[in-house]
């Protein structure tokens, strides 16, 4: 089962927050999953940590290091991906959580998000 972690899933798993809901951390411990984070979150992270943006604590290197030590794998973004963005319907207008939904259904894998309207773009999203 490959796992593809939201954005700030994927800051609550590696700080153990307590808004990582128990669904979303048993599914992330599952032995048999291969966890991902995009390098969208990376950029993500990046650009709201330089703006002072509270709800991303730690810079992108600092999340790359942490990712790579939970032993998450690194999505690449690919033309793919972003030619698959011009497929959804607009139920989502943040650019960043459109291009890890486009990347869960090209791949495919099942995104994590604690985001009620990145769910409603179909079963490979999991509202967790």
């Amino acid at each position: 089962m490959n796992l593809l972690l939201d954005t700030h899933v994927a800051l609550w798993a590696i700080t153990d927050s307590p808004r990582l809901s128990a669904s979303a951390r048993s599914l992330i411990l599952n032995p048999r999953a291969s966890v991902w984070v995009s390098v969208a979150s990376l950029w993500e992270i990046a650009i709201k940590y330089t703006l002072g943006r509270g709800d991303m604590p730690i810079s992108s290197a600092q999340a790359l290091h942490y990712f790579k030590q939970a032993g998450y794998r690194i999505l690449s973004v690919e033309a793919e991906h972003t030619t698959a963005l011009e497929q959804l319907p607009a139920l989502h207008q943040d650019p960043f959580d459109r291009l890890l939904v486009a990347q869960a259904l090209s791949e495919p894998m099942q995104l994590l998000t604690h985001d009620a309207a990145m769910a409603r773009y179909g079963a490979h999203i999991v509202q967790c």
